[in-house]
């Protein structure tokens, strides 16, 4: 009988389409450090410019359940190659944008492919790794993107500030370009294509694979997925909205720091959040329960929230705050693997595609909402052809955010416990 693939295989293998979602991370969060150049250059407010970055996740989104179905059917390493050479040529249509319009294509095309890889990892993660290690795989998933989170902060401010952004996109598409060579040289969709015995043997299985619109009508039909799609609207969207936009320009303009500072600031929230992912997916995995510590670090981001938006904290207090809040948003990791639990094992992809929609659709509501928002309580003042906010205008629009972590914690109450185990065979 084949042996399991060693784990240096198993991780590299699923390490390369963890790269395309390092990749992908990096460019969600990108236009936080370059607000004012993006606003500056092709001349726009706070809406246009929140709905510049939301571009991404407009494409992310609508492309999640494509993705998750043909997951399930092709398999992910054709979708993660073209995942790679759609990005690096919307990374280089973003850099060589000659006015508003050719920016969001190029915003557009990027997060249509990206959208492939955490779906594709979570594939590859069934069939690579044991199911005891899914949750593990989950959380470190979501490490490597804030690795890229945070290599959008200040090492990406520095690089703007020497070469200017056009450069450092076009450079990115270049490197993601090499990424699409590697993934398919080297990414296998099944270990038994390697000589290995599979993990997810009992999913291969002679009769014809579901059809497209019967899987996902199945998968609609478990009333958990409903939930765990929404839920993290609100954790992942005040997170994406924070650390992913408004973050660095709010730390400016309300606290008066320096555009390098507040990077670091909102890298500390995106690193907590990475912290997080994995250490809860344990943590819930130990309990045998998902439900209590979901609703627990619920909690802990709510109460978070409500005091960096509503309090007036001193900076010093609101970076410390950012750090359990951060951590604990980390929770919609114990939601994937409960919506994994939550369905047959032969529509897990195309659940993984609509559950991964909820985080994105934080960012794609959050990110215009609160630039509308800041419109509207603008009162004209403009430095460097780039809008200033006041405070008021500032907690207006991460009111905005609060209601949807509020909303998010109530949703879990609802949600069916799976005690770590497949619900339906």
């Amino acid at each position: 009988m084949p042996s399991f693939p060693p784990a240096a295989l198993a991780w590299s293998v699923w390490g390369l389409g963890a790269l395309l979602y390092l990749i992908g991370f990096y460019q969600r969060v990108a236009p936080a450090v370059i607000t004012e150049q993006l606003m500056t250059e092709f001349m726009i407010g706070g809406a246009a410019l929140g709905n510049l970055s939301a571009f991404y996740f407009y494409s992310y989104v609508a492309m999640q359940i494509p993705t998750g179905v043909i997951a399930d059917r092709w398999g992910p390493r054709r979708l993660l190659t073209a995942g790679a050479g759609v990005a690096a040529l919307g990374s280089v249509i973003f850099a060589l944008a000659p006015d508003l319009w050719w920016a969001n294509a190029g915003r557009l095309l990027i997060g249509a492919s990206v959208a492939v890889a955490f779906v594709s990892m979570l594939k590859l993660a069934s069939h690579w790794f044991s199911p005891q290690q899914y949750a593990l795989a989950s959380g470190m998933a979501l490490l490597m993107g804030v690795v890229g989170g945070v290599v959008a902060g200040v090492p990406l401010r520095l690089l703007v500030e020497t070469f200017g952004w056009r450069a450092v996109m076009a450079v990115s598409g270049g490197l993601t370009a090499m990424l699409c060579i590697a993934t398919w040289l080297w990414v296998r969709d099944d270990p038994s294509e390697r000589g290995y015995a599979s993990h997810a043997q009992h999913m291969h299985q002679s009769h014809a694979p579901t059809p497209v619109l019967k899987g996902l009508l199945e998968v609609l039909s478990y009333r958990n997925i409903w939930i765990l799609t929404a839920v993290p609207v609100g954790f992942s969207g005040a997170v994406l909205t924070f650390a992913g936009l408004w973050g660095v320009p709010f730390l400016k303009q309300v606290h008066g720091l320096d555009p390098k500072s507040a990077a670091a600031i909102t890298s500390t929230l995106l690193v907590s959040w990475a912290l997080g992912g994995p250490l809860l997916g344990a943590w819930s995995e130990k309990m045998g329960r998902r439900k209590p510590l979901y609703l627990i670090t619920a909690g802990i981001a709510l109460l978070g929230w409500l005091a960096i938006i509503f309090l007036p904290l001193p900076l010093w207090l609101l970076v410390v705050l950012l750090v359990p809040t951060g951590f604990a948003s980390g929770n919609i990791i114990i939601g994937f693997a409960w919506a994994k639990e939550s369905v047959p094992l032969r529509v897990v992809g195309t659940a993984s595609g609509v559950c991964n929609m909820g985080p994105l659709m934080g960012g794609m509501f959050l990110q215009p909402a609160v630039g509308w928002m800041l419109d509207n309580r603008w009162r004209g003042t403009v430095d460097a052809g780039a809008r200033i906010y006041d405070a008021a205008a500032w907690q207006a629009g991460f009111a905005l955010v609060f209601g949807a972590v509020v909303i998010a914690a109530v949703l879990i109450l609802f949600a069916r416990e799976s005690h770590c185990r497949q619900m339906h065979s």
